[in-house]
């Protein structure tokens, strides 16, 4: 189970762990998210909602309908196409799903997890608040990486249609 026992003074529920990462010595690409949602912790998946456009904008770039492979074979074709996943935060209080909700936050071991990827040469942030935080703990990277702010693929950031949220996902291509 990915939840941590609550504490007394944390109400049940509401504090939240990420998933381990998605990597092996072949990624060239890490994207990053913030934290898992309720659909995706309870699936025990990364996007796990159905209304979370992950899958098929990362797929519509590497062109491979990931959506209808079984969850274990999308992880394998995203290493397969040297692509891996984590999020920016470890665990954290959240009531709901919405990023606005993440309160006292703990952070990854980004910077520790990147000297363990050789072939790395990208990091692309999922959305506003892992683009915040990823940027702000990795900046020292940044002469050797390139980092890619993308729209969040989570249903609550409906402000761009798929279309143009597409056109700006296809930067991970490169």
């Amino acid at each position: 189970m990915n939840s941590v026992i609550p504490s007394p003074a944390t109400p049940a529920g509401t504090r939240k762990r990420c998933f381990d990462p998605v990597i092996d010595q072949h990624t060239r690409l890490l994207i990053l998210g913030s934290l898992p949602g309720e659909q995706s912790l309870a699936s025990n998946e990364y996007y796990g909602n159905r209304q979370n456009k992950f899958w098929e904008l990362v797929g519509a770039v590497i062109e491979v309908d990931l959506r209808s492979l079984p969850y274990a074979s999308r992880l394998e074709t995203l290493l397969a196409h040297g692509i891996g996943l984590w999020d920016v935060i470890a665990e954290a209080e959240r009531k709901g799903s919405l990023d606005a909700n993440i309160r006292n936050e703990s952070h990854n071991a980004l910077e520790e997890l990147l000297a363990t990827l050789p072939a790395l040469r990208a990091v692309a942030f999922n959305g506003g608040t892992a683009a915040r935080i990823g940027r702000k703990r990795l900046s020292s990277l940044a002469d050797r990486l390139v980092l890619i702010d993308l729209p969040s693929s989570s249903p609550a950031h409906a402000t761009l249609s798929l279309d143009r949220k597409l056109a700006l996902w296809r930067q991970i291509a490169q």
